[in-house]
């Protein structure tokens, strides 16, 4: 039965949410989902260039995984990385979890590391005729924060900043290789075991420190209704695969019928002549697209709150006249003074010692500002009968992420 199962190509997402993907497929425990699966990053994983955790290493050592260190901003090594080893007649399936994370990066980094980089890989998938070539789409967008009411797939939501608007051009790029069996996953703010990246793991570190400074931790920002949608990786994981599955039988033209979104244009004009690629704001473009959330419907209050109780202190907000007389430039070194001292007080009075870390408690500017995130989840259950395997965000989920960086020597011991 094992030839009979589908080959996998993975790009990129090492320090974000590939790694997951990888154990979902070929779990440590049980039997793979795959018969081959292929990793591609810009990092070395031995050693690692990136925190990868402690789990990964074993994934590795899986005779069905074949890593590969390689620049993919060369067509030439990207259509490289889709030959397959001796005995494995092509790659059924490509997970793109590229693109460029840091906000702070000039827009021609953005154009690079995200549209460029998906671009290269969606043409060679194209070419390879690929059964599915699941993109996977970070929460870079302005959904309202007017009410508590969440956003569907139909909605048109404001890419945020200059990171935001070149993931979603990529969405137009994608969505116009008619011959591209491209489905899209557009996720909340993702959490779980071994990952340190976005504004979950960072509140987690952050709110520990104020559990043992027996410190309320407070927000810059009034409760108000802000979404702040989360999702556990281990869903993310059985979702890409779901919508790798749902789509290898259908195709494009079938998969746009039952779930197609027209994918609005929001950048700038002149662009267009100037990026190679990229779609004309005149033209309407469809593909498939998914939300991903949790049930929580959680808000930045109620989000902060559970993990602030799993360290024994409070979520608090300043009160009106503390938020006025406060700047975002002058407090963000004078809050991380604050978080980081307390963060290296924990480090050091840790038994056993904790040589290094990959966590940390510093938040940038990005981090401290409002960012609401409040998706519908309803389409995927009903489209692809998707069922999620961590329905709540909650306290268990939070110790369980701590206990595995606890485990490995990520994490203080202080008792």
């Amino acid at each position: 039965m094992s030839d009979t199962k589908p080959t996998a190509l993975i790009f990129g997402g090492l320090n974000t949410y590939s790694r997951a993907l990888a154990a979902h497929l070929v779990p440590l425990q049980g039997e793979a989902l795959v018969s081959h699966v292929r990793i591609v990053d810009k990092y070395s994983v031995k050693p690692p260039t990136t925190y990868i955790g402690a789990e990964f290493p074993k994934i590795l050592d899986k005779p069905e995984v074949d890593y590969h260190q390689a620049n993919v901003t060369v067509a030439s090594t990207i259509a490289s990385m889709f030959d397959p080893p001796e005995g494995v007649a092509g790659y059924d399936y490509v997970f793109d979890f590229t693109g460029e994370i840091r906000p702070d990066r000039p827009e021609k980094i953005h154009i690079q590391w995200t549209f460029n980089v998906a671009r290269m890989i969606a043409i060679e998938a194209a070419k390879r005729k690929v059964k599915s070539y699941v993109r996977l789409q970070l929460p870079f967008y302005e959904t309202s924060s007017k009410s508590s009411a969440t956003h569907d797939e139909k909605e048109d939501c404001k890419p945020e900043g200059s990171i935001g608007t070149w993931w979603h051009e990529t969405l137009r790029m994608l969505a116009a290789m008619e011959d591209l069996n491209v489905v899209v996953l557009r996720i909340g703010h993702a959490y779980g075991p071994y990952v340190n990246f976005g504004i979950v793991p960072t509140v987690i570190t952050v709110a520990a420190v104020y559990g043992y400074l027996k410190k309320p931790m407070k927000s810059l920002w009034g409760p108000g209704k802000h979404g702040s949608n989360t999702v556990h990786t281990d869903d993310v994981s059985a979702a890409m695969w779901a919508c790798a599955e749902w789509m290898a039988p259908l195709g494009r033209k079938a998969a746009d019928e039952k779930a197609g979104e027209q994918i609005p244009f929001h950048n700038d004009k002149s662009k267009v002549s100037e990026v190679e690629g990229m779609v004309s704001d005149k033209d309407n473009v469809t593909l498939p697209l998914f939300n991903l959330v949790d049930d929580s419907d959680s808000t930045f209050a109620s989000a902060g709150s559970t993990i602030t109780e799993v360290f024994g202190t409070t979520f608090e907000f300043f009160n009106f006249f503390e938020n006025t007389v406060l700047k975002m430039v002058d407090v963000v070194e004078d809050i991380n003074e604050h978080h980081v001292g307390g963060w290296t007080d924990m480090i050091q009075k840790s038994n056993p010692p904790i040589p290094n870390t990959p966590l940390s408690a510093y938040m940038d500017a990005y981090q401290l500002e409002k960012h609401v995130v409040a998706f519908n989840n309803a389409k995927i259950k009903q489209v692809l009968g998707h069922t999620l395997r961590k329905p709540k965000f909650e306290h268990d989920a939070i110790r369980d992420v701590v206990d595995k960086w606890k485990e490995e020597g990520s994490w203080p011991i202080l008792e």
